[in-house]
């Protein structure tokens, strides 16, 4: 079942931002190495350790970029047993309260500084995903280069207003939205001073079944807003967003566990570090595959081209003789007379005597 309920029009020139963002060293768009970010999400399973373990490990599997998310149960929720906090519907978490499930998956906001310093001295950015205003104040405080916003609260206006006020680059997933509420979206954010601003693709599903994926919505939303377009992907295994960078995704997001062997809420979707890493090798990989949309023969290629067919004289023939198909044919290598003039050649008699296995030249066709 696609997440967007609404067709994409074509793109609305008035409304674009800029095309590519920037987050600390790494420039993300069209033209440019897909920028990987391993979700940590609730896989510390509350191990401080754990956590900084996982950074380690996103570090040695590739990733850009290391990004959490920050609330607690009573930021984003109330301690409740009513029929609305149920989780239902046949999800991993079904049964359980949304303040229960949260109580278990949130960061600790007292870890944010060490895992921030941890990501920065292994060379990747941090950043996080705030799930409520002093979220955001918080954040601000360690000076994160960037927000994401989490499908759920794309419809949270205020929220995304306040983020973009901070003026710094916004990623916002567009799980479970229609097009009119990512212009919503994309339009509060812009009003609020956000000018670099990527969408993610996402399913929100835990995991994401492949025919629900629509990755043919990747391109869509980058033609119709005119900003990066990327995939947040909550899928099994690393073919899905394989797939997503050769549609053009310039983000993906995926979450990273040391071991689903140990579970935690976000287990059952997270990639282990050797399949993080395999997922990373594979999208570099992809990306220079793509390449760009000319007719141009690469260097290595161009070693082949001598193999390509040509006219060569298949039997020997004597000054006079008349050429035919016995004794000239269309074989490779490439030396020869292009194989368009085979017609013109046929029923011409040869110049000179020429040996089996030779290039056919004009020179050796009388009267050419």
């Amino acid at each position: 079942m696609p997440v967007m309920t609404t067709a994409v029009e074509p793109v609305d020139t008035a409304h674009q931002v800029l095309p590519h963002i920037r987050i600390a060293k790494h420039k993300i768009g069209p033209g440019n190495p897909v920028y990987i970010v391993a979700e940590l999400s609730a896989n510390h399973n509350q191990d401080l350790r754990r956590a900084v373990s996982l950074i380690e490990a996103a570090k040695e599997a590739g990733a850009d970029a290391i990004k959490l998310q920050t609330y607690t149960p009573d930021t984003i929720t109330i301690r409740s047993n009513a029929e609305p906090f149920q989780i239902r519907g046949g999800t991993l978490w079904d049964g359980r309260t949304l303040h229960d499930l949260y109580g278990e998956a949130f960061t600790p906001w007292e870890w944010h500084a060490e895992l921030q310093k941890k990501a920065l001295s292994c060379g990747m950015d941090f950043f996080s995903s705030p799930f409520d205003p002093s979220a955001i104040d918080f954040l601000e405080t360690l000076n994160v280069p960037a927000y994401k916003i989490a499908s759920p609260e794309l419809v949270d206006i205020p929220l995304i207003q306040k983020v973009a006020a901070t003026g710094k680059p916004l990623i916002m997933s567009t799980g479970m939205a229609s097009a009119e509420e990512i212009e919503e979206a994309l339009a509060s954010a812009r009003a609020a001073g956000a000018r670099e601003i990527a969408l993610l693709k996402c399913t929100s599903a835990y995991p994401s079944p492949p025919q629900e994926m629509n990755l043919s919505l990747i391109p869509a939303l980058a033609e119709k807003f005119g900003v990066p377009v990327g995939l947040s992907d909550h899928s099994m295994g690393i073919a899905v967003p394989i797939a997503a960078v050769a549609l053009g995704a310039c983000i993906i997001e995926k979450h990273l566990t040391l071991s689903r062997s140990v579970k935690g809420p976000d287990s059952e979707f997270s990639l282990e570090p050797q399949e993080f890493k395999a997922m990373v090798d594979a999208v570099r990989t992809v990306e220079q595959a793509i390449g760009t949309p000319e007719f141009q023969v690469g260097e290595k290629e161009n070693v082949s081209r001598a193999f390509r067919r040509s006219l060569f004289v298949v039997e020997d023939v004597k000054s006079g003789d008349v050429f035919t198909a016995k004794n000239v044919r269309s074989i490779r290598p490439a030396n020869g007379l292009h194989t368009r003039y085979l017609s013109d050649v046929l029923g011409q008699r040869a110049a000179c005597d020429i040996e089996r296995g030779t290039a056919l030249r004009w020179d050796m066709v009388a009267g050419k």
